[in-house]
């Protein structure tokens, strides 16, 4: 079975920094292209970031440039983001992707995992 874990989540003050990770299981993701989305209460899922197959190309959110960083260890079977000077703008349920495509932005993936929480409060 294929699935997509997210971890990482949690609550963090204005500011502040976490990094996410998405493990990959049930199957070799090292071909997939790789992204992040989140959704905020009431809010539609919106793209973060992606990340090609070999890690070569990265694109952003205009939302998060500068503040996220998206990688990958395809050893590890797993994609991170990075994320600094996080604002109550980024909370949100993060969801890691995969895509055999590369079209940055698309929701039409392969795969989705289950999120994981973000929440920036004081």
């Amino acid at each position: 079975q294929v699935q997509l874990v997210e971890s990482g989540g949690g609550s963090v003050q204005p500011g502040g920094s976490l990094k996410l990770s998405c493990a990959a299981s049930g199957s070799t993701f090292s071909n997939y292209h790789r992204a992040w989305f989140r959704q905020a209460p009431g809010k539609e899922r919106v793209f973060v970031a992606a990340v090609t197959w070999n890690g070569r190309l990265t694109y952003y959110a205009d939302s998060v440039k500068g503040r996220f960083t998206i990688s990958r260890d395809n050893a590890k079977n797993t994609v991170y983001l990075q994320m600094n000077n996080l604002g109550p703008e980024d909370a949100a349920v993060y969801y890691c992707a995969a895509s055999t495509i590369w079209v940055p932005g698309t929701k039409s993936n392969n795969y989705w995992g289950q999120g994981t929480q973000v929440t920036v409060s004081s």
